[in-house]
């Protein structure tokens, strides 16, 4: 088994912890709705359009 070294040697995923805050967004979206979450409303949870929008202003 291995154990941490004691210090506070913590490292940040940056990707890991925005899709951790994406998958909470989602789940209480989810738990918020009356029925299913259509694909529309999860994209639009996750800011899909916002990613595609931001993705094409920055092709050469």
């Amino acid at each position: 088994m291995h154990v941490a070294p004691p210090g506070g040697t913590a490292v940040q995923d940056h990707v890991a912890l925005a899709e951790i805050e994406l998958c909470g967004e989602l789940i209480i979206a989810a738990s918020a709705a009356q029925e299913r979450l259509s694909l529309e409303s999860i994209d639009e949870v996750l800011r899909v359009a916002e990613e595609r929008q931001t993705g094409a202003d920055h092709r050469p």
